[in-house]
């Protein structure tokens, strides 16, 4: 990381507020401003957060579901444990057939709500990247037809870009209702998005 990177970080609002507050993350904030007007994680749910590493939407997902809820985190990287006992980590990539069987047995059912601030490993090289995005949107969607309730919900990085508009129709042949939106905390200069969709229609496997 170069130093002028770390320099902006560290005079970033909410990466101050993050430490002061004891959060994981500044994206801890992004979720807790969508959840907050949005109201879509609620007390009691399971959660499957996918590309969860450090773990800073966890962090807000177990403050939300409170002791009778599941939070089930997902990524490449280790994720530090939380003191929850309704907190499980899963180490490995989520679109191979082992770890979507650990995703499956951790959750003990379908989740009530998918979470996805993942993003995909990026070249500089600009058709290669779109292609990683489009296949890491995809993936996300498979694990919605599989592990996602129906009438669940989906609150879901993604990029604007070529792509962005295949994206949303697909999203919207899946879900009864959805918003775009770019929380508070998002950095103006970034061209993610967010999507927050209600309704899931159910897997077309099980239809």
């Amino acid at each position: 990381m170069s130093k002028r990177w770390n320099q902006e970080r560290k005079e970033d609002p909410y990466y101050q507020k993050a430490k002061k507050e004891d959060y994981r993350s500044r994206a801890s904030y992004k979720l807790l401003q969508l959840n907050k007007k949005f109201k879509i994680i609620r007390k009691g749910d399971r959660i499957l957060d996918l590309g969860a590493a450090p773990g800073g939407w966890s962090q807000v997902a177990l403050e939300a579901v409170g002791e009778e809820g599941l939070v089930v985190a997902v990524d490449l990287q280790r994720i530090r444990p939380f003191e929850e006992e309704n907190f499980l980590a899963i180490k490995g990539d989520f679109t191979t057939t082992p770890i979507k069987e650990d995703i499956m047995e951790a959750l003990e059912g379908q989740a009530a709500v998918i979470l996805s601030d993942a993003s995909p490993k990026l070249s500089g090289i600009k058709d290669v990247d779109q292609i990683r995005s489009m296949d890491l949107f995809l993936a996300v969607m498979d694990m919605c037809d599989s592990n996602l309730r129906y009438n669940g919900s989906l609150i879901m990085k993604v990029f604007q870009g070529p792509q962005y508009p295949e994206i949303l129709q697909t999203v919207k042949k899946k879900f009864r209702t959805i918003k775009t939106t770019k929380p508070p905390s998002s950095r103006k200069k970034s061209v993610e998005m967010y999507f927050v969709a209600r309704g899931f229609r159910g897997s077309p496997r099980s239809g």
